[in-house]
């Protein structure tokens, strides 16, 4: 396996644009090869840039052609001035910019993507949680990131989107207007899912 990748880094290929079997991809897993990993490029532009960041990150991209990496843009003068105002000011700020979203939000969300990894909630009186599992995880694995005897004693679990979540404010709100679903050990797990498992001891 390893005289397969060496060949390619001599010229100058990367570990991750190989095509390797999954039994292969585990095998080389505990060597942590830089080249294994996926890349995330940030493109620093000026703020006279911003209007065409997108133009900019497409045009650098076609270039990069490598796989498991991404390009983003982000004008690190434009955040570090934001990050010196109050949320609100920060928002008429972004959008007197045409700016949707912080470079930040947006940076954190790539890389979950390129590490194809989501996260979801748990929220109860004591404290609110948010838990990273890989991405196509189910229901049953999401309860298992939480403690393996939620998972061994797996019922159902109950689920509510974040957004709705906070518009309604409570599970019983999201029941009355059925937005609360019940979910089985199969259900696949959404990026952003507040959840509530239902175990046996």
């Amino acid at each position: 396996m390893l005289e397969q990748i060496v060949p390619s880094l001599r010229e100058g290929k990367p570990i991750r644009d190989i095509e390797l079997s999954e039994d292969d991809s585990k095998r080389i897993r505990g060597f942590r090869f830089l080249t294994e990993k996926p890349v995330l490029i940030l493109l620093n532009i000026g703020e006279d840039d911003v209007a065409r960041g997108a133009e900019l990150v497409a045009d650098f991209a076609g270039r990069y052609e490598h796989r498991q990496s991404g390009v983003e843009s982000l004008s690190a003068r434009i955040e570090m001035e934001i990050g010196q105002l109050d949320e609100e000011e920060a928002a008429v700020f972004r959008a007197d910019l045409g700016l949707t979203e912080s470079s930040l939000e947006k940076i954190i969300r790539d890389s979950y993507r390129l590490l194809g990894l989501i996260s979801f909630f748990t929220a109860g009186p004591d404290e609110t949680r948010a838990w990273t599992i890989p991405a196509g995880s189910t229901a049953v694995d999401a309860a298992g990131a939480i403690h393996s005897d939620l998972a061994r004693g797996f019922i159902r679990a109950e689920i509510v989107d974040y957004e709705d979540l906070i518009k309604l404010g409570s599970f019983p709100e999201a029941r009355k207007v059925a937005k609360l679903r019940s979910e089985g050990k199969e259900y696949q797990m959404k990026d952003g899912e507040v959840v509530e498992i239902r175990f046996n001891v």
